[in-house]
């Protein structure tokens, strides 16, 4: 893979972490929603990642990627997926969404998972923009040879 392809590569990893850091935070902001336009409480959502198809890594190392037209890969997000954990109900009676027995709905949401999630999505982002920066430090100091 040359420096060009891990701009690829970094750059689909930076947009897919983004989207992971906007649906957890969506999840936080709505921990204590207990009715929605769908009906019943906020369901907690999850970004599933999949691999760009591209090059093997075995080509990739033999350096016959170039020859064959072929890419790195990257990431790509194949879908965003409500978690089917049932909700959390709390006995409140005087709640204006309390059914018959005086229970709410409440999402299944832990305020702790989510601050977890989102560290994560912050320093894989960082990890990623930092290796963008490498590669473009990298390909400045090439042309600074080739003057």
């Amino acid at each position: 893979m040359n420096l060009f392809g891990l701009f690829q590569v970094s750059g689909s990893a930076l947009a897919a972490e983004r989207l992971r850091a906007e649906v957890v935070t969506g999840n936080l902001a709505n921990a204590e929603t207990t009715r929605t336009a769908e009906g019943g409480p906020y369901r907690r959502r999850m970004v599933v990642f999949n691999s760009q198809p591209g090059a093997s890594f075995r080509l990739l190392l033999a350096g016959t990627v170039a020859a064959a037209g072929l890419q790195g890969g990257g990431v790509q997000v194949r879908d965003v997926v409500e978690d089917p954990a049932p909700p959390e109900r709390r006995y409140q009676p005087g709640h204006p969404d309390a059914d018959a027995s005086g229970f709410v709905d409440y999402p299944a949401i832990n305020p702790v998972q989510e601050m977890v999630d989102l560290m994560g999505a912050a320093r894989a982002y960082e990890l990623n923009a930092t290796a963008v920066q490498a590669a473009k430090q990298m390909i400045q100091q090439s042309l600074q040879i080739l003057k």
